[in-house]
């Protein structure tokens, strides 16, 4: 990568992160924030880095949304909880452009639910699959062996 490019890459980065961290400071905890800075992080270290084209913005809420499918954070039930509303208008971006580009997020760290690198402390204690380990092909729970 020319160094014009790494400069590029390190401005619109720094943008992203103020964005993303400005909304997780004021809607969510501190544990999505160091999930979503984890990712932008991550994005751009990309060998085509997907925040260089298309409205910073939308890449903002993406980042946030992305974590917070894989999390339940649109769930009510949840805490903290936002609606992919929220999201969409406190970056003035429209929910389908920022749920397209929160796809392509996913796809490209083949992100899910119980993430292991992606998940909140309340979802990775919450995982029903932690408490089960393969043997010889069968699902056994771990507590099994003790």
């Amino acid at each position: 990568m020319k160094e014009k490019d790494k400069n590029l890459v390190e401005e619109k980065k720094k943008i992203l992160l103020g964005l993303a961290v400005d909304f997780c400071d004021q809607n969510l905890d501190s544990d999505y924030k160091e999930l979503v800075v984890k990712l932008i992080e991550k994005m751009s270290r990309k060998r085509t880095v997907p925040f260089l084209s298309g409205r910073i913005e939308i890449w903002a809420a993406a980042s946030i949304y992305a974590i917070g499918q894989i999390n339940f954070l649109f769930d009510k039930s949840s805490t903290p909880y936002q609606s992919s509303d929220d999201i969409a208008n406190f970056f003035k971006t429209t929910k389908s452009s920022v749920s397209q580009k929160a796809k392509v997020i996913r796809d490209m760290f083949k992100m899910n639910y119980y993430d292991e690198e992606f998940s909140t402390k309340r979802m990775k204690q919450s995982n029903p699959f932690s408490k089960l380990m393969m043997v010889n092909g069968l699902i056994v729970p771990k507590d099994f062996f003790k």
